[in-house]
């Protein structure tokens, strides 16, 4: 049994889906249609950046979604690959937006808008330089917790990814993260600052989370196809009312990638394909149950590799 996997934010790099660009119609369409959707060309910082543009989470967000349609359709009509008789879709935080697409829930343009906006609300919700992010390797959930409890109360340190057994991101205000890390030296832990514009996933969000809730409360979602694993749940959501006040909730909420994959397979999957940029989620699958077969297709070498 088969899930695909759409990757979040960090996966990014300029040239990305370049080859896909160059060889095939439909990849241009979707280009020129986020394009026009946003109102700049999105597609020129995808293929020729700068990075520090390509970087600006406003521009990743859509950016990552556009480029996994795109693969996803060329595999659909040019492979003749049925993905969506897949058993589940599963995305990394934005990545749920690239699965609703691929499922048939939301429209590109949509999605284009509403990850375009999102970007912007979660970096304008903290100000520059008071959040941060770090990423603690070697630790699984409950030893992270612990070391979250060790810290000044009344600080917003929160866990904001559960990525597999041994690799956990905490997001919230820079001061007390970076006490955090400091405690994790001393006891010769590995932490790593991530380079965000803001502390994703995590209370101080609560801002951007409403001004996005007006933004998909009036956005129309259809009935995907299969189902979606929520970030929120780590379980699939059948009921298409959910689907909105799950995303609302995604914006505040602990990512729990390494629950959801193990859901998947509890389910019976045992074939994992990440399709988008970068090889992050195959990694992840790979460190929660090396048992699994794993593949992601990210240029058309890929494919005909898998």
């Amino acid at each position: 049994m088969r899930a695909i996997l759409f990757p979040g934010q960090g996966s990014q790099y300029v040239g990305m889906a370049s080859d896909f660009y160059k060889k095939y119609d439909s990849t241009k369409k979707f280009f020129k249609i986020v394009d026009n959707t946003l109102g700049f060309s999105l597609s020129n910082i995808i293929l020729n950046g700068p990075e520090d543009e390509l970087k600006l989470t406003q521009n990743t967000q859509p950016a990552i979604m556009t480029v996994g349609v795109c693969i996803f359709n060329v595999l659909k009509e040019h492979f003749d690959l049925n993905l969506n008789s897949a058993k589940f879709f599963a995305g990394h935080s934005l990545g749920e937006y690239t699965a609703l697409v691929c499922a048939g829930s939301l429209s590109i343009e949509k999605a284009a808008y509403l990850l375009h906006e999102r970007g912007k609300s979660m970096r304008d919700a903290v100000q520059p330089g008071q959040g941060a992010m770090l990423a603690i390797l070697g630790l699984n959930i409950n030893e992270v917790e612990k070391e979250i409890s060790l810290l000044p109360k009344g600080e917003i340190c929160e866990i904001a990814n559960d990525n597999s057994n041994s690799q956990v991101v905490v997001s919230g205000k820079k001061k007390v993260i970076e006490i955090l890390n400091e405690n994790l030296k001393k006891k010769r832990k590995k932490g790593i600052m991530l380079p965000v514009s803001a502390p994703f996933h995590c209370s101080l969000m609560k801002k951007a989370a409403e001004i996005m809730k007006e933004k998909i409360i009036n956005t129309n979602f259809l009935q995907p196809k299969p189902n979606i694993i929520s970030n929120v749940t780590a379980k699939e959501e059948p009921e298409v009312d959910r689907i909105k006040p799950l995303l609302i909730d995604q914006i505040t909420a602990r990512v729990r990638w390494r629950e959801s994959v193990n859901y998947m397979i509890n389910k019976g999957v045992s074939d994992f394909i990440e399709i988008g940029p970068g090889k992050v989620l195959s990694g992840l699958v790979k460190k929660i149950n090396s048992e699994v077969k794993v593949s992601n297709i990210n240029n058309i070498e890929d494919i005909k590799n898998d």
